[in-house]
């Protein structure tokens, strides 16, 4: 189990000590290497020994794997029955039962590039995906589709590409997502059943990760904007913009949990370039808690691309889903 250090911010966020990882056992558009192709197809790293998928206990501090593979996946999803998790491996996804414990691919159609940008509906009848779909310049660009949970034949929901899932609403009608338009990733929403896209963010450099609030009042995400990747809130309409850390590390991928109160994140704990999010490095997994400001320090270890790209909260709060990867040193 992974010590537990709680800090006090000063403002919003405070810079935190690093804790000792622990573990139980060409394109038109140049795009940053957090969504290049290669990471769409998710072979398997030089340097990659395992993968894990883990699940973190929050009551308990703690950690256990459920599942190794000596390939790489990403991104697990927690279903809103919470009996299974869904993770993209290798362009496909994949539905990870949690009584078995073994993995089944799920049907998807002409969706074989699927990448770690993927979800499921509030009410449990949907997946959402992210397909890197052959464009008429022969080049691959990510765009956003709807399946039947069971599988099936994708429905197209962005016409425009490159866009990448990240959140839905509440009440499962709009789609919060990344685009790339006139040079710059922003953050988009759109209904789910199609239509016009609305851009929310308008700032320089790379928006990511957008999440919805369970309430609905706030899209959480991370920007760049400061010059370090940061998590933020915004209300829906991308109203009032607000930063929530700030401090030496870059960090990622802000989820909610289900009862409102706190924001799980991913941090890298070595100096990156703050538009990417790259595979196998130093992180760690913090919760900060909206009430209090605290910031509490969950799990450290090797991940970054993959580990928490995605929602990943079990429906009921006391546990979360993500992946951890084992390197040739």
């Amino acid at each position: 189990m992974t010590a537990r250090t709680v800090f006090r911010l000063p403002l919003i966020a405070a810079a935190l000590p690093l804790l000792p990882a622990c573990s139980d056992a060409p394109r038109p558009e140049t795009l940053p290497p957090d969504k290049e192709e290669a990471v769409q197809e998710a072979p398997p790293a030089p340097r990659l020994r395992q993968s894990r998928l883990e699940i973190f206990h929050l009551e308990e501090r703690r950690r256990e794997t459920v599942w190794t593979s000596p390939e790489r996946f990403e991104a697990p999803n927690w279903s809103p029955d919470g009996r299974f998790l869904l993770f993209n491996k290798n362009g496909f996804l994949f539905r990870f039962d949690l009584r078995s414990r073994t993995p089944a691919k799920i049907p998807t159609g002409f969706a074989d590039h699927c990448n770690n940008d993927h979800g499921i509906s509030p009410d449990g009848r949907w997946i959402i995906l992210s397909h890197n779909r052959l464009e008429d310049d022969s080049t691959r660009r990510s765009a956003i589709y709807a399946v039947p949970i069971e599988g099936g034949t994708p429905r197209l929901v962005t016409p425009n590409t490159p866009s990448y899932w990240h959140g839905i609403s509440p009440d499962g009608k709009t789609l919060a997502y990344v685009g790339l338009r006139n040079g710059d990733f922003d953050i988009f929403t759109i209904p789910f059943e199609g239509g016009e896209e609305k851009q929310l963010t308008f700032s320089p450099g790379l928006d990511d990760g957008p999440d919805y609030s369970p309430d609905g009042r706030f899209i959480y995400y991370n920007s760049a904007q400061s010059g370090t990747m940061e998590i933020w809130r915004m209300e829906p309409d991308g109203g009032n913009p607000e930063q929530l850390t700030s401090d030496r590390w870059n960090n990622w991928f802000p989820h909610p949990d289900p009862s409102g109160r706190f924001v799980l994140f991913l941090t890298y704990v070595e100096p990156i370039d703050p538009q990417t999010h790259p595979p196998d490095k130093q992180v760690k997994l913090r919760l900060l808690d909206l009430q209090t400001l605290d910031i509490t320090e969950l799990a450290a270890f090797t991940g970054g691309q993959g580990t928490l790209n995605v929602p990943c909260w079990r429906p009921d709060g006391k546990a979360f889903a993500f992946v951890s990867y084992e390197v040739e040193p």
